[in-house]
């Protein structure tokens, strides 16, 4: 049955240039190796990481450098407030001096 079967790491990664983009673009996507070569990057980049897999079928279906469509504005939205959030109660824990930047969370 499928339901024994071990699913696939998926990974979509999305990069927005305000200055060029309307909307954030598929920058990366892949299953099994290349989606586990997608995550290693961004933990090695220090770029915050979210498991949602209805989000990452969703965007698996757009082609790379395409922008996400209207309909996923909000949800992309409340992913990179929590980013922003996150990154700025690490970069304040930084300024105190209560950590460094290898203590950047795992995500």
């Amino acid at each position: 049955m499928d339901r024994d079967k071990p699913k696939r790491k998926k990974a979509v990664a999305l990069k927005y240039d305000p200055v060029r983009d309307q909307a954030p673009r598929v920058s990366a996507k892949g299953q099994g190796l290349v989606a586990e070569k997608i995550v290693a990057l961004a933990k090695e980049a220090g770029v915050p990481l979210k498991d949602d897999p209805d989000l990452i079928e969703v965007l698996m279906g757009l082609e790379l450098d395409e922008e996400i469509p209207p309909e996923l504005y909000v949800v992309v939205a409340e992913l990179l407030a929590y980013v922003y959030y996150v990154n700025e109660r690490y970069r304040r824990v930084l300024d105190r001096g209560l950590a460094t930047d290898v203590d950047h969370p795992a995500w």
